[in-house]
C-alpha cells in the first residue's frame, strides 16, 4: 500500500462519519454542525488543508437538502414579495423595477419582471437571477 492509502488507513475510521450520508435528522443535525465548524477554521483559505473537506461535507448536505428538504414552487411575484418584505422595501422604493404603478402591476400578476429588472433586482438584494425564474408546479396525471 502507498503512503497516501497508509495515512488514510489510520484515519479513515475518524474521517468516514463526515462522508457518509445523513441516514436521518440527527445524523444531518451532526454534519451540518461539523460544516459549521469547518467552515470556522478553514474562512476564506481556499488553500486551507480542510478546505476540500469543507467543500465534500457541503454537497452531501446539500444532496440531503435537495432530496428531504426541496425548495416549494414559489413564482417571481412570491420571490420579489419576499424580498421586498424581508428587506423592509416598498412599492415606491423599487426603481429596479420601476415607477410605484409597474411595481403594483407586477405584484398584482397583470405585467411579468423583464430582464433588465430581474438583473437589477438580483444585484440589489443579492440573489441569483434565477430566484426570478418561473417553476411550473408538476401535475400528477392519472
Amino acid at each position: 500500500m502507498n503512503a497516501i492509502l497508509d495515512q488514510a488507513a489510520m484515519h479513515w475510521t475518524h474521517i468516514a462519519p463526515l462522508l457518509s450520508e445523513p441516514e436521518n435528522e440527527a445524523d444531518y443535525d451532526a454534519k451540518v454542525e461539523a460544516l459549521d465548524e469547518l467552515l470556522d477554521m478553514v474562512g476564506d483559505d481556499e488553500d486551507h488543508p480542510l478546505a476540500g473537506l469543507a467543500a465534500r461535507l457541503g454537497d452531501i448536505i446539500e444532496a440531503y437538502d435537495e432530496e428531504h428538504r426541496p425548495m416549494p414552487a414559489a413564482s417571481s411575484v412570491d420571490v420579489l414579495r419576499y424580498l421586498m418584505e424581508e428587506h423592509g422595501v416598498t412599492q415606491s422604493n423599487l426603481p429596479e423595477v420601476g415607477p410605484q404603478p409597474v411595481v403594483s402591476a407586477i405584484l398584482a400578476g397583470k405585467r411579468s419582471l423583464n430582464w433588465r429588472q430581474v438583473c437589477e433586482l438580483s444585484e440589489r438584494f443579492g440573489v441569483p437571477t434565477d430566484v426570478f425564474k418561473e417553476r411550473r408546479r408538476l401535475r400528477t396525471i392519472m
